[in-house]
């Protein structure tokens, strides 16, 4: 790499962390989701403000290609998988039989009510105008649909932890149905994206060898391989579960667990799978296994020192180049943005109060049930971003979906902040026995 380059890459990235780090500070300070003030601390060095005011230079220092862009771009796809990786580990130890059938009930209710929403959109809007390079219609049906329903686990547990109530019934409850949804919804989104890289990698692949072209044999290619990886590395977690059991050890240190995060991205793509899914699915594995506790356990030091420079770095990088990305000077659309923000926080919301309703919740906990579930946050964010960078969506809907993660986490922090004052959730406590569900990292 050149030096000019080289040196705009080290520039970039120093701007980028250290804005992301001290917006991310003052947003939690407020006592609202630092991933926010991330996305803010990149969202002025990109085309809304930088570029607005000194163009020349902003395309400079962020150039769209060369060595520059693909070092950026490298560390953001490194940030990708480790964030997943840590969604997926912070998923252990949330379920509990007393909570089934309230957990049930919101996690169907919530979660294909929504979805089913969501693909009814689709007739209703102008695709033709959102739709990205990829020209993939039906993949961007299921983006949307993913997108209506899905819950940001992440961002709704930082909230909870700062406001004292991580370990209710309330946040068990609220963290069990989200990874029943965050499972079903990778699922969905590992087959959207692979819809479309068929046509990109034609010529290599688990696909490619077994001759699956477009049409039929594509769709049910892509919707059985996310399920055959689940199913393996469930597997293998369950045999070095019980091996490291009987040696009295644990799973392994950094090196391990990285390597792990990374073969399983390599194998995803080679199968024709966004290869986030993989890290997604290593990170639930060993979380479930024991193996990382997350920055809460200081009895794990491998897993606290993924977690804490993963935390500190790659994770706020990713979300300063999503806020480096939005352009809400010539791809913000604010009447599109407003009616999906309504129509999105009115089917989940709604949803998900039947639910709770229906399994016996009463009204104010039902409604409290119902605005923290429609958090969608990082989540939201990272299947925005997957989308944009797959051609899936073009960059008015991606800003569209963006803001739609960053609203709905406000307004779920604001929502659990005065349900607290008020009382609300003050006979909420932790089951006699029960692990308390681990602490939210940055994302």
């Amino acid at each position: 790499m050149p030096d000019v380059d080289l040196f705009r890459l080290l520039a970039g990235l120093v701007l980028l962390l250290m804005s992301a780090h001290l917006l991310g500070r003052v947003f939690a300070r407020f006592r609202q989701p630092p991933v926010i003030g991330e996305i803010v601390g990149g969202l002025l060095f990109g085309p809304s403000l930088l570029g607005l005011l000194a163009p020349h230079a902003q395309g400079w220092l962020f150039p769209r290609t060369g060595p520059a862009a693909s070092g950026l771009a490298l560390v953001y796809q490194l940030g990708t998988l480790l964030l997943m990786f840590l969604a997926g580990a912070q998923m252990r130890a949330v379920f509990s039989r007393r909570d089934g059938r309230t957990v049930g009930l919101v996690a169907v209710v919530g979660m294909v009510v929504p979805f089913a929403f969501g693909l009814g959109l689709a007739p209703f809007l102008d695709l033709g105008r959102v739709v990205g390079p990829a020209g993939d219609r039906a993949a961007l049906t299921l983006v949307l649909a993913c997108a209506v329903a899905i819950t940001s686990i992440p961002v709704i547990s930082r909230i909870m932890l700062d406001l004292g109530i991580l370990g209710t019934d309330f946040a068990r409850v609220v963290l069990s149905v989200a990874v029943l949804e965050d499972i079903a919804l990778n699922v969905v989104i590992s087959v959207a994206l692979g819809m479309v890289n068929d046509g990109r990698h034609d010529s290599f692949g688990a696909a490619a060898l077994l001759g699956v072209g477009d049409g039929p044999a594509a769709l049910v290619y892509h919707a059985l391989a996310p399920l055959v990886l689940f199913a393996l590395m469930a597997a293998v977690g369950v045999a070095v579960r019980r091996r490291t059991a009987v040696a009295g050890r644990r799973a392994g240190g950094v090196a391990v667990q990285l390597s792990a995060v990374l073969a399983a991205s390599a194998g995803c793509l080679f199968a024709g799978i966004t290869p986030m899914y993989g890290a997604f699915l290593v990170g639930l594995v060993a979380g479930w296994g024991g193996a990382v506790r997350g920055a809460a356990d200081a009895g794990d030091e491998p897993a606290r020192a993924v977690h804490t420079f993963a935390a500190n770095f790659f994770i706020p990088v990713y979300f300063a180049v999503v806020g480096l990305k939005l352009d809400l000077v010539h791809s913000f659309d604010p009447l599109l943005t407003v009616l999906f923000i309504a129509f999105a926080c009115v089917v989940k919301a709604g949803s998900v109060y039947a639910g709770a309703r229906w399994s016996g919740c009463p009204p104010v906990r039902s409604a409290n049930l119902a605005v923290a579930m429609n958090a969608r946050g990082g989540p939201g964010i990272v299947l925005a971003t997957l989308a944009y960078d797959a051609g899936i969506i073009d960059a008015t809907l991606f800003t569209t979906l963006v803001l739609t993660a960053v609203v709905t986490s406000l307004m779920a922090g604001g929502w659990l902040e005065r349900a607290v004052s008020r009382g609300q959730l003050a006979t909420d406590r932790p089951a006699a026995g029960e692990p308390v569900a681990v602490r939210a990292g940055a994302a």
